[in-house]
Parts: C-alpha cells; sequence; structure tokens
C-alpha cells in the first residue's frame, strides 16, 4: 500500500507540475493575477507530493521492502539504519527522485521568499522550474519507476554497493545534488529575462543568493567526495580527474563565473547577455553531467543507469532544454539594452578576465571528459585522458587566475590605475619572496614549478589579507576606527576575503601533496619495520573483525619518529557478506604538516602481509580550505543584500509600473 501511495504521488506531482508549467506564463501574459499566483500554489503542492513519494520509498527502505525492485537490489535486512536511509539515493531510481525532490523544494523556495520580485518575473521563473520537473517525473516515471513490484521477493535483498556504506557517501550526494539542481533557479530566472526582454540590476540582485546557495553545497558536496576518496579508497590520492569528477567540477568552474558576473551586472549594469549566457550554461553542465553518469556511458561506482532506454530519454531532454534555452537566448539576447562602457584595466574588466579565464578552464575540461565519448561513438575505439592532459591544458590556465584574484579586489569600478593598485600589494608582494625563499630552504631547492606554485598561493592569501585590511583601514586610521570598520563590514564583504583565503589554503595543500608525497610498498611480518620519509611505521600484526554485515582484517601500526611514539594506526580490509566485494578502510593520522597514511593488503604465501605507506604533505590543507569557502558562502548569504531583492525605490517603481500596466489592461 505504501509504494502504490508512493507511484500516487508522484504522478499527482507531474499533474501539478504541468499545471504550473503552462497557466503562470499565461498569466504573465495577460497579466492575470489570479493565474500568476497559481504558480505559488502549485509549487507547494507539487512539493508535498514528491516528500510524499521519498518518504515512501525511505520508508521501504528502513523496514526492508524487499516486494520493491528497487529495495531487493539495493539494500539488505542487515545494514546498518545509516546505510539503510542512504540507500534511498545510492541507485539510480531513488537518486533521480532525490534529484526532483529538491528541484520542488527549490521551486517552492522560490514561491516562498520571492515576494519582492515582480510577479510576471516571478510567474515566469516557476513555470520554467516547473518545466523542469516534467521532464525528470516523467523520466523517472517511464523509464525509472523506483516503485515497481516484485512478483516474488527474496528473503534478503543484495546490499548497496559496499563502497556506498561509507558516512561520506551517504551525505556527498544530497550537498551535490542541492549544487546541481540549485543553479536551476539562475537558469530559470535567465529564461524568465530573456521572454520578459528585461535584465537590470534588480535581476542580479534577484539570481546571486540563489546561484550563491548552489555554488556554496556544490563546493562542499566535490569536497566531501574528495575527502571520501582519499580515505575510502585506499589510494592516497585527492583527485583523479575521473569524469565523474570532472561532471561536478565543470558546472562549479562555470558557476564561479556566474557569481562574479552576477556582480557586474548589478553594480555597473553591464555583462548583462554575458550574464544570462552563464546561466544557461552552467545548468546545461549539470543536466550534461547527469546524462554522462545516468545514462551508463560510464562505468563507475557512481554511474548507477546502464540502460539504453534511459540514455536516449535524457538525451531527449537535454535537446529540449539546452537546445531550447539557447535558441531562446539567440532569438531574445539582441534585444538587451546593451550595459555601461567601462575601461579594460577596471574592476569590471577584471572580472570579465575571471569570467574568461574560468570558461576557458571549464572548457578544457569538458573537452577532456566527452572527446573519449565522441572518439568510441564515432569508430575511434577507446582513447584514454587522463591527469597529464589536465596538468598541460587546465592548470596553465589557472595560473593567471590565481594571480589576478587579489588583484581585482582593490581596482575601482570603470577606470583603475594598475601601477597605483600593484603598490598598495608591494608589502604582500615582499612576504610572498619571504615565502618562495624559505620554501626553497625548507624542501631543499626542489622541485622549482612546486615551490613557485606555492609563491603563488601565498600571493593570493597575503594579497586577500591585504585587501581585507584595506578595506578596514589597518594601520592606517587608529585601531579603534579600524574595530568599528571590521565590525561593519558586511556578510559578503567578509564572504569573499574567506572564499579567495580558502582557495589559497587548498592550493597551497593540493601542491604540496602532489609534489611531495612519498609512497612505499612492502611485505612485512609482524614485528617487522619500514621507513618512509623518515618516519617508521612497525607492523605489529593483524586481527579478524565482525562487522554488522561484513568480515574484516584489521592490521596494527605502531608510527614513530627519532624513536618518539607518534600514533597507533589500524587499517582495514572488508570483505562484504552479500556482494563478497573486498574494500580498504585506511588509517590515518593527520597533523597540522601532512597525513600519515597506512593500508594493509593481502597476505602472501610466506605470511607476510602487502602494506602500503604514504606520506602526504599538508593533504589536510585542502579540505581545510574548502570549509572556509563553504563558510564564505554561508556568510555571503548571511548578508541582508542579499535577502532583501532590490532596493525599496526600484522595487517600488517596480511596482507602479506593473500596476500602471494593469490598470491599462483593464
Amino acid at each position: 500500500m505504501i509504494a502504490e501511495l508512493g507511484q500516487f504521488a508522484i504522478i499527482m506531482a507531474l499533474l501539478a507540475a504541468i499545471a504550473q508549467s503552462i497557466l503562470p506564463l499565461i498569466g504573465a501574459e495577460r497579466l492575470d493575477s489570479r493565474l500568476m499566483a497559481f504558480g505559488s500554489q502549485a509549487s507547494l503542492v507539487q512539493l508535498l507530493f514528491v516528500i510524499l513519494a521519498f518518504g515512501c520509498l525511505t520508508q521501504a527502505y528502513i523496514v526492508s521492502d524487499f516486494t520493491l525492485v528497487n529495495v531487493a537490489e539495493n539494500s539488505h535486512s542487515t545494514k546498518p539504519l545509516l546505510y539503510k536511509i542512504s540507500g534511498v539515493w545510492g541507485n539510480h531510481e531513488g537518486s533521480m527522485l532525490l534529484w526532483i525532490l529538491i528541484l520542488a523544494v527549490f521551486g517552492a523556495a522560490v514561491a516562498a521568499f520571492g515576494r519582492n520580485l515582480p510577479v510576471t518575473l516571478k510567474a515566469r521563473v516557476l513555470a520554467v522550474q516547473a518545466m523542469i520537473g516534467v521532464g525528470f517525473l516523467t523520466f523517472l516515471i517511464f523509464t525509472s519507476n523506483p516503485f515497481t513490484r516484485l512478483l516474488v521477493p527474496p528473503e534478503n535483498g543484495r546490499d548497496l554497493n559496499p563502497l556506498l556504506q561509507d558516512p561520506g557517501l551517504a551525505f556527498h550526494p544530497p550537498m551535490l545534488y542541492i549544487g546541481y539542481v540549485g543553479f536551476s533557479v539562475a537558469f530559470s530566472f535567465a529564461i524568465a529575462a530573456l521572454i520578459e526582454g528585461k535584465v537590470d540590476a534588480a535581476w542580479a540582485r534577484w539570481v546571486r543568493p540563489w546561484t550563491l546557495t548552489a555554488w556554496t553545497f556544490l563546493t562542499g558536496g566535490i569536497a566531501l567526495g574528495s575527502w571520501w576518496a582519499y580515505y575510502e579508497l585506499g589510494w592516497g590520492g585527492w583527485w583523479f580527474w575521473d569524469p565523474v569528477e570532472n561532471v561536478s567540477f565543470m558546472p562549479w568552474l562555470m558557476g564561479t563565473a556566474l557569481l562574479h558576473s552576477a556582480i557586474v551586472v548589478e553594480k555597473r549594469n553591464s555583462l548583462k547577455v554575458w550574464t544570462i549566457l552563464l546561466a544557461i550554461l552552467t545548468f546545461s553542465l549539470s543536466l550534461i553531467g547527469t546524462f554522462i553518469v545516468r545514462s551508463g556511458l560510464l562505468t563507475s561506482v557512481h554511474a548507477f543507469a546502464v540502460n539504453p532506454e534511459r540514455g536516449i530519454f535524457i538525451l531527449f531532454l537535454l535537446a529540449i532544454a539546452i537546445g531550447g534555452s539557447l535558441a531562446l537566448f539567440a532569438f531574445r539576447a539582441p534585444s538587451l539594452k546593451a550595459g555601461g562602457i567601462f575601461s579594460p584595466i577596471s574592476r569590471e574588466g577584471g572580472l570579465l578576465l575571471n569570467n574568461l579565464l574560468l570558461s576557458t578552464a571549464c572548457a578544457t575540461v569538458f573537452l577532456g571528459t566527452l572527446y573519449p565519448l565522441f572518439m568510441e561513438a564515432l569508430g575511434g575505439g577507446r582513447v584514454s585522458i587522463g591527469p597529464p592532459f589536465y596538468n598541460n591544458t587546465f592548470v596553465p590556465v589557472m595560473v593567471p587566475l590565481l594571480l589576478l584574484v587579489c588583484v581585482g579586489p582593490l581596482l575601482p569600478w570603470k577606470r583603475a590605475d594598475l601601477i597605483g593598485v600593484l603598490g598598495r600589494l608591494k608589502y604582500a608582494g615582499l612576504a610572498t619572496i619571504l615565502a618562495i625563499l624559505a620554501a626553497w630552504y625548507i624542501t631543499e631547492g626542489g622541485p622549482l614549478l612546486a615551490i613557485l606554485g606555492l609563491g603563488m598561493a601565498a600571493w593570493l592569501l597575503l594579497g586577500t589579507l591585504s585587501e581585507w585590511a584595506d578595506k578596514i583601514k589597518l594601520f592606517r586610521a587608529p585601531l579603534a576606527t579600524s574595530w568599528q570598520r571590521m565590525v561593519k563590514l558586511p556578510g559578503s564583504a567578509w564572504g569573499m576575503t574567506l572564499a579567495h583565503g580558502g582557495l589559497a589554503i587548498a592550493v597551497a595543500g593540493m601542491i604540496s601533496t602532489s609534489a611531495w608525497k612519498v609512497e612505499d610498498v612492502a611485505v612485512l611480518k609482524p614485528g617487522e619495520t619500514i621507513s618512509v620519509a623518515g618516519t617508521d611505521y612497525r607492523f605489529d600484526g593483524v586481527r579478524e573483525l565482525t562487522g554488522p554485515n561484513y568480515q574484516a582484517v584489521e592490521g596494527t601500526f605502531t608510527v614513530s619518529q627519532n624513536g618518539e611514539f607518534m600514533a597507533i594506526l589500524k587499517p582495514e580490509k572488508r570483505l562484504y557478506n552479500v556482494q563478497k566485494m573486498p574494500t580498504t578502510e585506511a588509517a590515518i593520522y593527520s597533523t597540522f604538516v601532512g597525513d600519515y597514511y597506512a593500508v594493509i593488503g593481502d597476505q602472501v604465501e610466506d605470511g607476510g602481509w602487502t602494506v602500503r605507506i604514504y606520506r602526504e604533505p599538508m593533504v589536510t590543507w585542502i579540505w581545510f580550505g574548502c570549509t572556509l569557502m563553504v563558510l564564505a558562502g554561508l556568510l555571503s548569504l548571511a548578508d541582508r543584500r542579499l535577502r532583501v531583492g532590490a532596493p525599496a525605490g526600484k522595487r517600488k517603481q517596480g511596482k507602479r509600473k506593473q500596476k500602471s500596466h494593469q490598470n491599462a489592461a483593464a
């Protein structure tokens, strides 16, 4: 009965979405307030039905209802409760239902919090948002129904993929999906603006908080996935340029460009057409990522679906959503009024250069991800594109961007004196040179490019701090005055400083662990010791463990340096009872300067065990920097200026114009 209720809820949600995608558009065209208001009501109804459907599927997982095909194939009665719940989205059908739930939440949020929006714009935004929902609800019902019954249910299920039975993977997909789907709101605003033929500062002010929300969660989701891969897969790496990693990274790059471009629209009424295009492309990349992962084109732990019918359906949705939006853009964009003129050396120019570099970097990742698929589809055989390609294409594009990040905020609007701006960064430059010399001394002279990379990260961090100090007039005014200015800094100012500073810290961690990582593989018997990067690891032996749904072998290592005890590491090698799939649970001891990382493998014939030991310099800086970036997004969202919409004067002016139109229509 619960499954049938969930099926009914999905169908009702589809009907509500269809009505929401049509009637508000008609109301906006006719200036009919009742039809326009229907969009808000329908979005709430749609959300309630989707919540009901998601709740029904979750309940089926919790009680292990193996009469559902979806539950039988992705759960087991002995699985811990956390992984029963996370199993809801640990498969194709459930993950698509989660996608639709988040989409409905964003649509209802626009309806609930968009009271400052012009009613015609709000109606069109909600209609476009509902059109996306129609596509995915149709896809769910006809190709990916999570409530399909099983005639002969098994006593127990097939269990969830053991790699997904981890706390990191329990929360990683929802965060990632909030980022993916959150960009749909910016997309809907862009399409609505093209229909109305109007983009102004108020429009940009309304778009920014939704874009910032998506960017914040996508940043957290990518970081969490990277952290999971680092400690769970046992390879000691944090990023491999895997296609599934790339499809989440591409909308992040384009979304970052969109955030900066929207600032120019809001402050200077420039780059309007470009910002609209970025909003379309950012969400389009989210949809393309869905197609790549869900269609089965990739063989990966993340690729849940291997079904040509689903792939063709998603490809059809992509053609309508992306092709239709780009066609509308080509038709309507020329009618948008051009914005203000600015000098190339200005804050507008700096943000435009930021956008161009981010877009170019995204294009290189896009090419590297899809080129092998195109070649295989055209009969060219399998082509492998790995880290060397991205190191030679992506990194050179990002270097100038990172060097310029701390310069841009110091540039005034419209026209700037570049020499004068660089003069304000002279102390940051001197400190950067000292940092490079210190890195050269500590690392004993190499590698040179890595040392220069650390200098670049230091420049970014010190330049960001210099810009913050300049805002509060630190050392240029009495400390009491600087304190007052600091306290009064808006949330968005703090957010920018933290985001740029967090990026600098993360980059330093990426460079350090890539350049100075040390790895050693050996066969050890209990009591034997291996020395890696000046640290001793004594193998004390193994013991067998029994988990709730797996058997494990746990090794014990005593870590010491110069004869002094540091830590005990206990890595595991697990074998899950149902799927008979082994997994690695690395043991990690983290410090400020790096990680001590141990992995235990298989036993060999002479009684020894294969072990892998890694020394990971500054690797935790990556996730600390990403955490600062997430905090930066949350602080910026707390800024009242991003929550009130357009300034009061502009809102009143817009309401007067709208009222005059309604009177004329009457």
